[in-house]
């Protein structure tokens, strides 16, 4: 099974996210693209572009990255409840047709600013209930004609979109969520579940359930595979790294001004990061567990930390458990992806040794 190694673009409106030190055009479309190509110049596939409510819209962006780059492929992020279905489907097709299948899909049902874009459904259950027909629905759109469906929450009449996606496939759908609810809709629906930075020992139990929910649910796809999203602090030397990773987590700490506990948990994948400092700062190998008490959130809450040797020796820890898609990210973003792809990626893509 091919290996896919992806990098981040931030996507925001204002500087400074996850402490990147770029000002001067930040939320350009001249940065955005200049990140696509350094990733592309630097051994990455694509990367993951952020979205949430309040920031440039992100399939707008992805779409004009594509057409700047040859081979960058964006991880498109979207929510069900800003996109309808079948126009998702159709724009998303487009997209797939216009750049010769470059698009990748990570469909989030996590809570945003959800009444400022008209979205009423507040009910964390309802939404992945919402979130596994609007995948249903989506898959059938890319593959048949006149489709009729009426659903709990989408009803369409005799809809076919067109264009069609590239070769009779369709883009790659990333999900993520670590709530019984979530992964009930990646066992069944999703082409890829996206994991934040557990241990090893977390991985390991979330992809022998999931494993099993395929099984009891009737997944009728072809089989689940698994990708990680994560902070990676690489430098020439362990020493070096860890150095960086701990100055970085006292800058957030004087600008917290304390620990923040459970205040940014929002979710259980969030809870179940934040949670893992008890165990101590450093687990497994070398994952840091720190930045998450300081207000680090998502695949910000823990990093992998070391020389390039380590994190790759780390990283395939992770692939021996399954992991075959692997997104990851550090700051200033710009000098990180030349880094990052230099060092670390030339490691995990040779033979692995007898």
């Amino acid at each position: 099974m091919t290996t896919e190694f992806l990098w981040y673009v931030p996507n925001t409106v204002q500087p400074g996210h996850r402490g990147d030190d770029t000002v001067d055009g930040w939320g350009t479309l001249d940065y955005s693209v200049g990140l696509a190509r350094e990733a592309e110049a630097h051994g990455w596939g694509g990367a993951l572009i952020g979205t949430g409510w309040g920031r440039p819209d992100t399939f707008t962006v992805a779409t004009a990255i594509a057409a700047r780059t040859t081979s960058f492929v964006p991880l498109v992020a979207v929510r069900p409840g800003y996109w309808q279905p079948a126009h998702f489907a159709s724009a998303a097709a487009t997209l797939d047709r216009l750049s010769g299948g470059r698009v990748y899909v990570n469909v989030v049902t996590g809570r945003d600013d959800l009444a400022a874009y008209g979205d009423g459904q507040f009910d964390q259950a309802r939404r992945y209930d919402r979130t596994r027909e609007f995948l249903r629905l989506v898959r059938r759109l890319w593959h048949e004609d006149d489709v009729t469906f009426e659903g709990e929450f989408y009803r369409v009449e005799h809809s076919t979109a067109a264009p069609r996606p590239t070769g009779g496939g369709h883009p790659r759908l990333y999900f993520g969520g670590a709530s019984a609810a979530a992964e009930e809709v990646s066992a069944t629906e999703a082409d890829v579940q996206l994991f934040w930075g557990e241990p090893l020992d977390g991985i390991t139990a979330r992809i022998s359930r999931l494993r099993d929910l395929e099984h009891r649910l009737g997944r009728e796809h072809p089989p689940l595979e698994f990708g990680l999203r994560i902070t990676t602090v690489v430098r020439d030397t362990a020493d070096e790294a860890w150095r960086d990773a701990e100055a970085k987590v006292a800058a957030m700490a004087a600008a917290a001004g304390s620990p923040l506990g459970d205040r940014h948990a929002g979710s259980v994948g969030q809870q179940r990061l934040l949670d893992l400092a008890a165990r101590g700062d450093v687990l497994d190998s070398c994952l840091y567990t720190a930045p998450g008490r300081y207000g680090a959130g998502g695949a910000g809450t823990t990093w992998l930390v070391g020389s390039a040797a380590d994190v790759a020796a780390a990283l395939e820890r992770y692939a021996d458990l399954g992991i075959t898609h692997f997104v990851l990210s550090d700051t200033p973003y710009q000098r990180e992806v030349a880094r990052i792809g230099d060092q670390l990626l030339p490691l995990l893509r040779e033979p692995t040794s007898a």
